[in-house]
């Protein structure tokens, strides 16, 4: 009986002793999970487990660092640039959604958020002193209340060169210091802005914006710019990456992404289905129908509308570049800066899509993905002053047209 208990004893030992041993090789199993696996484990644990975000003391220091630099002049003298207000980590690889807006018209940046799951750029522009002085509080509350603002945006100022953007004190940033969520400082924008067209400032400062396409794509590889009031498809941008990440094919490419426009803005289409169904009653329409139409004509959107449905984004056709298209796209490598002498409305796209065909790129039109505007866009009615500088870009664009053929003397290709 005695033997029995002692046996019974080592027996119960044993088990422990191997259960102890089991479960140390657990743990150093996972302590050396990263090193046995490698590089591509960890990024797939990374893409379901992102890292956590800077903290907002980070995020804030960056913020009063770039200020209190003083910012830089653009080459015209006209305008004060401040980079990097707010920063994000990105992949060398990966795509980015470049974009700009007047201060005012920030209330889009949440809509993109939400759509696009990739890192975003915008650069804003401050026409006065009081907005500049509203962009800063506004970046600092997005960064304290947006974990997204934090891990995904970059955020970059421009304002007339006689201003200087100012460091908000944050014992005194007005109303917004009362806020303790991102919806309620969109809200509270929402409240004070006064959203409209980019270029109708109402000031007598030009809306400078091929320096702020510019400046939103600065250091991308790959970079998609938009409008800040477009949405893109719901899935672009992993659709994108995965395209991307599967071949090295695309240098020397723009892939364009289709642009429509739609009547009203309160229902975004998602998916392609979603887009044709509005397409068929006439709520949605391809983009500048009504203000330029051949401007976009050569997307060809009767052969795009009636692709056959895929799973998977891929280029679907080859356009050849014609004047004046201006096609909203994707394109890595050696892509052309927009031309900043270019400002206000007119030929500022156009322009680099020119310059984009005549140093080689071609256009292939993307088979699922897209862009909507909100709303339709209608023909529009300058005042004497703007007309004038409308008139002017008409003008500089011929002698750009004339300046590539010394910038690329030994290309085949004219616009």
């Amino acid at each position: 009986m005695q033997m029995s208990y002692a046996i019974r004893c080592a027996f119960y030992q044993l088990l422990l002793a191997a259960l102890m041993l089991v479960a140390m090789l657990q743990l150093l199993y996972l302590s050396l999970l990263s090193g046995l696996h490698g590089q591509e484990e960890q990024d797939q644990y990374f893409e379901f487990f992102p890292p956590s975000p800077r903290s907002v003391d980070q995020v804030k220091a960056q913020l009063r660092t770039a200020l209190a630099s003083g910012g830089v002049l653009d080459t015209s003298g006209d305008y004060r640039v401040y980079r990097g207000l707010l920063k994000t980590t990105m992949d060398p690889n990966d795509v980015i959604l470049a974009t700009h807006a007047s201060v005012d018209n920030l209330l889009h940046l949440s809509g993109l958020l939400e759509r696009w799951e990739g890192p975003l750029s915008v650069s804003v522009f401050a026409a006065t002193k009081e907005e500049a002085q509203l962009a800063t509080v506004l970046a600092y509350a997005l960064s304290s209340h947006c974990p997204d603002m934090r891990a995904r945006v970059a955020m970059h100022l421009v304002c007339p060169s006689r201003y200087e953007a100012a460091v908000p004190d944050p014992r005194e940033p007005g109303e917004f210091a009362l806020l303790r969520s991102c919806q309620e400082v969109f809200d509270k924008l929402a409240r004070v802005a006064q959203p409209g067209i980019n270029y109708a400032l109402g000031t007598n400062v030009s809306y400078p914006n091929n320096l702020l396409r510019n400046l939103a794509r600065e250091g991308a590889n790959y970079a998609l710019v938009i409008d800040v009031d477009m949405v893109p498809s719901e899935g672009l941008w992993r659709g994108l990456r995965e395209m991307l990440d599967q071949s090295n094919q695309w240098g020397g490419t723009a892939l364009v992404v289709p642009a429509f426009e739609i009547r009203r803005a309160r229902r975004m289409p998602m998916s392609k289905t979603e887009l044709l169904q509005l397409y068929q009653v006439g709520e949605v329409r391809p983009f500048y129908y009504g203000l330029c139409t051949p401007c976009q004509a050569p997307t060809n959107y009767s052969r795009w509308v009636n692709l056959p449905e895929e799973s998977l984004l891929r280029p679907a056709y080859v356009v050849p570049w014609q004047d004046p298209w201006e096609p909203f796209y994707v394109a890595g490598g050696k892509v052309p800066t927009f031309d900043e002498r270019f400002r206000q409305y007119g030929f500022n796209r156009i322009s680099q899509a020119c310059e984009l065909h005549v140093a080689g790129f071609d256009f292939e039109v993307l088979n699922e993905g897209f862009l909507v505007h909100k709303g339709f866009k209608e023909a529009l009615k300058f005042h004497p002053q703007k007309e004038a500088e409308n008139q002017h870009n008409k003008i500089l664009y011929r002698q750009f047209k004339q300046d590539l053929k010394a910038k690329y003397p030994n290309s085949p290709r004219r616009c």
